[in-house]
């Protein structure tokens, strides 16, 4: 290494550059000398304590804590805040802010301050109680409220109340209510309250003559005449009562504070009381000609004064008597009444019949008997016979009689039949008494089958028969979902025309249903939907049995037997019937072509002409269903009574041609059918049997 001396001598020479040695410092290190001073620290705490505050300044709102009142101490927890006069300096947050104040509650609550540069808080602190004395005037233990609560009775002493506005009441019996409104002001502050309380009464002076007589004032004893009473305020019932004289009674609106005196009541001597009996009793009773009642009868009489009282009563003699009374007299006065009599004559049969009068007895019927001249319950009666009773009233001078013809229970009884009776599904039955006729036709009868043997039969009891077949309407009310359906197009279901396509079980079923409609025992046993029996002696709803609508198709209640409808001869006259005829004769094989009734298929119910018994479309329309089960007319021997037909079978007997029958054999009215599935052309018509 050279060192080279730039520096210029004064004579503007160079003096030469001389080498050094240079020797490196291997052995030695750098050494750093620090000496701690305190303005150091002074600095450094001086920098962060401006630097915080300046922060604090930069992030801190302005806020005014608005306090009533105005005199109250505030304490802020939960941060750091300067109160700069009237304002506080503090970060946003939530802090609990203390407030307190003599006089008041003191307060706690949350100061939540914003984000809002400058901002108001407003709060209101809650007076203590003030100390509340309340006095009546010369009177105590009157009962006081403030604000409709009880608070005692006065005089009251320092009663803590709630500063504000309040209604003070005061109460006291026989007082008018006291009421003010009043300010407390609170704080502790002592407040005292005075009230005078009105009496609630009048003072009602009463005199009476003669005197000594007992005051009472709404029926609550007060004293004796002469007095004064204090009598409360409203409308007073009082009443003035002196033994041996009438009570005085009067009623008075009195105000309270307002004394009146009452003009001197003269008593009146008391009435006499009357017990009045009669024999009979229910007798009219008049007084003076004044109607008073019936007896028995109790009524009040002046003294000393003579009453004239006449009894009346129906059936009997009038009657007059006198009664007089002394004051307060209580007496007891019985008549007997003489009765009115007439001579009756009783004509009665049976001879042996019993005479009842007002329901005693007087001997046989058949007698001449005295009865008042009034209405008498007059009852003739013998067993075994429907009772005669009638009121009946004489009349005296004139000839009268009663004549009775008792009818016997069994005559009363088939008097009360109905020979017509309606169903609830609208159905008129007709009633029949049937007796004995033939079944089946004989063996010469064109057209007869082998089924049809002759056979004797005596129907006894009497039984109803519908006068037309079940409807499909009448049917539906049953089941409403049922159709007759369609035939060529044209519908068999039209609610006049008679139901068809119905099983025997169906139409069995409606009987049962229709029983049960009138609360009538069922006719048909049924299990599962099926019928399994029947009740013989039921008088529900059920099909006629076949021997029963044999005779109501055939018999003439002449003795004689219809082959026809119509009566003997082909063919039907017009308007016969529904039958197989020339407008059919595109449909069906076998028709009549000489007769034409202008319907293909079912027409309306009773549409044709009736039977002998005023019965419809026994013959044509729609076949029918009747109760028997299908089997062979042979000859049993007898007289079978009132048949049902066999006990079982697959099949049910049909009878009746329809409309689509049309040969001789069908037409005829003995001609039997059967059948076990439901057909277009059969349907059925309702029986019963008569109650017995």
């Amino acid at each position: 290494m050279s060192i080279v001396d730039d520096s210029n001598p004064a004579d503007g020479s160079t003096d030469a550059i001389v080498p050094i040695d240079f020797a490196p410092n291997v052995d030695k290190k750098a050494h750093f000398s620090y000496k701690f001073r305190w303005l150091h620290v002074t600095v450094t705490v001086f920098l962060s304590i401006t630097i915080t505050a300046a922060w604090f300044v930069l992030t801190a709102r302005s806020a005014s804590i608005e306090v009533e009142p105005i005199t109250a101490q505030i304490q802020i927890e939960g941060g750091v805040n300067f109160k700069l006069g009237q304002r506080y300096l503090i970060r946003t947050g939530s802090y609990e802010l203390t407030l307190t104040n003599a006089g008041y509650h003191d307060s706690k609550t949350q100061l939540l301050i914003d984000r809002e540069p400058a901002q108001t808080h407003a709060f209101s602190m809650r007076k203590l109680p003030g100390r509340v004395s309340v006095a009546t005037v010369n009177l105590d233990a009157a009962r006081i409220q403030i604000d409709g609560v009880d608070i005692g009775l006065s005089p009251l002493i320092d009663v803590p109340v709630e500063a504000g506005e309040h209604q003070l009441t005061i109460f006291k019996d026989r007082y008018l209510e006291y009421g003010e409104a009043i300010t407390i002001e609170g704080r502790n502050v002592e407040q005292r309250f005075q009230a005078s309380l009105q009496p609630a009464w009048a003072v009602v002076s009463l005199l009476t003559s003669p005197s000594g007589a007992d005051v009472l004032v709404d029926g609550e004893m007060t004293g004796t005449t002469p007095l004064n009473v204090e009598v409360l305020q409203g409308r007073r019932d009082i009443t003035l009562k002196l033994s041996g004289h009438k009570a005085w009674q009067e009623d008075f609106d009195i105000l309270a504070g307002e004394d009146f005196s009452v003009a001197l009541v003269e008593l009146e001597p008391a009435d006499g009381l009357v017990f009045i009996r009669s024999d009979p009793s229910a007798a009219s009773v008049t007084i003076g000609g004044e109607f008073k009642g019936l007896t028995p009868l109790e009524v009040a009489l002046a003294p000393e004064q003579d009453h004239e009282l006449v009894f009346f009563k129906n059936g009997y003699h009038s009657r007059k008597t006198s009664v007089r009374t002394q004051a307060n007299q209580e007496r007891g006065l019985s008549i007997v009444l003489d009765p009115v009599l007439a001579s009756v004559i009783v004509i009665a049969e049976p001879v042996d019949a019993e005479l009842y009068v007002n329901g005693e007895f007087k001997g046989v019927a058949n007698q001449t008997i005295e009865l008042m001249a009034a209405s008498q319950h007059i009852e003739i009666r013998k067993q075994g016979y429907v009772p005669y009773t009638t009121e009946f009233t004489s009349r005296p001078g004139l000839d009268q009689a009663i004549r009775v013809t008792l009818k016997s229970l069994e005559q009363a009884r088939i008097e009360q039949i109905k020979p017509v009776i309606t169903t609830a599904a609208a159905q008129s039955l007709k009633l029949f008494y049937a007796g004995a006729f033939t079944m089946g036709a004989s063996r010469r009868e064109a057209g007869r089958r082998p089924n049809e043997n002759l056979r004797d039969i005596q129907l006894e009891r009497p039984f109803y028969l519908a006068y037309n077949e079940v409807s499909n309407s009448q049917f539906r009310l049953f089941d409403s979902e049922h159709s007759s359906g369609t035939l060529q197009g044209l519908t068999l279901d039209n609610e006049a025309q008679p139901v068809v396509r119905v099983s025997w079980t169906q139409a069995a079923l409606f009987c049962n249903w229709l029983s049960d409609q009138e609360s009538l025992p069922n006719f048909y046993e049924i299990l599962d939907g099926e019928v399994v029996g029947f009740n013989s002696q039921s008088i529900g709803y059920r099909l006629p049995s076949e021997a029963e609508w044999a005779w109501a198709a055939r018999t003439d209640g002449s003795g004689n037997q219809l082959k026809y409808p119509w009566g003997s001869a082909l063919p039907p006259p017009e308007n016969a019937g529904n039958f197989a005829d020339a407008t059919s004769q595109a449909y069906l094989g076998e028709v009549m072509f000489d007769y034409n009734d202008g319907f293909l298929g079912t027409a309306p119910i009773g549409s044709f002409s009736a039977n002998q018994y005023e019965i419809y479309d026994m013959a044509g329309n729609a076949a029918e269903w009747v109760h028997d089960y299908y089997g062979a007319m042979g000859a049993i021997g007898g007289v079978d009574v009132d048949p049902l037909g066999p006990d079982n079978g697959v099949f049910h007997t049909i009878r009746g041609s329809s409309w689509a029958h049309g040969s001789v054999t069908e037409l005829r009215l003995s001609f039997r059918d059967f059948g076990e599935e439901p057909r277009d052309d059969v349907g059925f018509r309702i029986a019963r049997y008569l109650e017995e």
